[in-house]
């Protein structure tokens, strides 16, 4: 069942990224649903999980954007990998520790992607205008996620 799912992330969700988003933006800034996946599988399914899951879909992102090669790849393991180490390490995950996870992993990515970009004059627009409202509404639906996925792959807790 595990597999399946993860089959069905990396085929469905850049695509839907790509088309559904554009339609769903608000003001011009979308969610990266990479990211929010990314984070979840590595809370929920453990860092191995999330670093596997992190470079599957990065790369399928990086495969069909006209970025810098390689960003997406190398942020999105990275952000497995942490979600993944957090997911381990806290005892219990509620929305009160994936929330400032989401938006702490999605501000390093956002300022990957502004450092890869070469910064300049316009940085500090860049980071008002786009990385924190993108923050933002990651945060937002990867707490959505959260809240609708946690009783379903929360781990046992009568086992401790």
């Amino acid at each position: 069942m595990r597999r399946l799912l993860y089959v069905g992330l990396v085929l469905g969700v850049v695509p839907i990224q790509t088309t559904v988003l554009d339609h769903l933006s608000v003001a011009g800034v979308r969610p990266d649903l990479c990211l929010v996946a990314v984070s979840l599988i590595g809370v929920f399914g453990g860092m191995a999980d999330g670093v596997l899951l992190g470079v599957l879909l990065g790369f399928e992102q990086d495969l069909f954007s006209a970025g810098d090669a390689w960003i997406n790849l190398t942020t999105k393991a990275v952000i497995g990998l942490s979600a993944g180490v957090v997911g381990r390490y806290v005892a219990r995950t509620t929305p009160v520790t994936v929330f400032p996870m989401v938006l702490g992993l999605s501000v390093c990515s956002g300022i990957a992607f502004l450092v890869a970009g070469a910064g300049g004059q316009g940085t500090l627009a860049a980071v008002r205008a786009v990385l924190l409202p993108q923050a933002m509404f990651d945060t937002a639906i990867g707490m959505g996620l959260y809240w609708i996925l946690a009783e379903r792959f929360r781990k046992d807790d009568s086992l401790v």
